[in-house]
């Protein structure tokens, strides 16, 4: 049947086309990480299991504390300092070199 051909063929560009979004966006962050701790600036890390506004931000010297960000935007809180075993878990879970 020459529909489902054609049905296969477009699901599977569109699966190679997310795969090669994805790749993408893999790499523009892996590259903005790079540039921001490289010039001095702290990288910021989301996670969807952290609460409301909370993120990690990754320094230059390898330190990760867990901050919350003002209900602006603005600026941000220091809740706490990752150890190094957490940060290397967090460096890990998010695939960060």
């Amino acid at each position: 049947m020459p529909w489902k051909r054609l049905y296969l063929d477009k699901k599977f560009k569109a699966m190679n086309n997310a795969a090669e979004l994805e790749r993408i966006g893999k790499h523009a962050v892996e590259k903005l990480r790079k540039e921001k701790l490289t010039s001095g600036h702290s990288f910021m890390i989301n996670s969807n299991e952290l609460p409301g506004r909370e993120s990690y931000r990754e320094y230059p010297d390898g330190t990760i504390k867990l901050v919350i960000t003002s209900p602006e935007s603005r600026s941000f809180t220091e809740l706490r300092t990752l150890s190094a075993d957490e940060a290397g878990f967090i460096r890990s879970k998010f695939s960060l070199g």
